[in-house]
């Protein structure tokens, strides 16, 4: 229902209100007043409706200005030169999922996405390191990408050993992991020290600000700009919808 003036007016057996060149005398707006509370206060789901269209109205504005932020940054989000992409390179839908393995949410998305990636070899999937969790956080990213520097080879199950790791994620963890998959300590250690490393996440902070980014998960597909956990249907819908909007 729309709360046009004139409709709610006439609803009321009143005059439509007053326009800006006109003015009500006292006791006829307070008598405006009067029936248009007595007519919310006896249909108080009109209020409920309004507020729904308000929703609907600021979920749009902001879906619209995400669409245009995703469109400014697309390169960076996709294609940065840095980030490490898991999937089929010829992918026709690609996520970008801003993670940290220290994350209990990011843990539950990695096993939807798993799912999804195995039954839809059209996804591939771009990790934007993002370790916001504290030292322990940065330890991890920067050994993900050190080893997959290192050998590209190692970046996908170093990812999906550390993403489904029982037990808190800590410097200990992250090179029993790398120990685990035949990397020499010594060696990523050093490589997590290199320059481009601590360049390469600064660059995905400052991405995650433009995109008004400021947790974990955070999944960017098609246009889409979702800010937390998604269930996998809810993923295979979005998928689903960027292939649609990409005709």
């Amino acid at each position: 229902m729309r709360l046009a003036a004139p409709l709610i007016a006439a609803s009321l057996a009143l005059p439509p209100l007053a326009t800006p060149a006109q003015t009500l005398d006292p006791a006829m707006q307070e008598a405006v007043d009067a029936r248009i509370r007595s007519y919310l206060l006896e249909n108080p789901e009109v209020l409920l409706e309004v507020f729904e269209v308000l929703e609907m109205r600021r979920r749009a504005a902001e879906a619209e200005a995400d669409a245009d932020l995703v469109a400014e940054h697309a390169d960076a989000l996709f294609d940065d030169g840095f980030s490490f992409a898991i999937g089929a390179a010829q992918a026709d839908v690609t996520i970008a999922m801003f993670s940290d393995y220290r994350c209990g949410y990011c843990k539950a998305a990695h096993g939807a996405l798993t799912t999804l990636m195995a039954e839809d070899p059209g996804v591939r999937l771009v990790v934007q390191e993002f370790p916001v969790l504290g030292p322990a956080s940065v330890v991890a990213a920067r050994a993900a990408i050190a080893a997959g520097r290192m050998d590209p080879s190692l970046y996908a199950p170093f990812f999906d050993a550390l993403m489904t790791f029982r037990g808190q994620i800590d410097e200990a963890a992250v090179f029993a992991t790398a120990d685990d998959l035949g990397i020499d300590e010594a060696a990523l250690r050093a490589a997590m020290e290199a320059p481009e490393i601590e360049a390469g996440l600064r660059a995905t902070f400052d991405l995650a600000r433009k995109l008004d980014v400021n947790g974990t998960p955070t999944f960017v597909i098609g246009d889409s700009v979702v800010r937390g956990f998604v269930q996998l249907d809810a993923l295979r819908g979005l998928v689903a919808a960027a292939r649609e909007d990409r005709g």
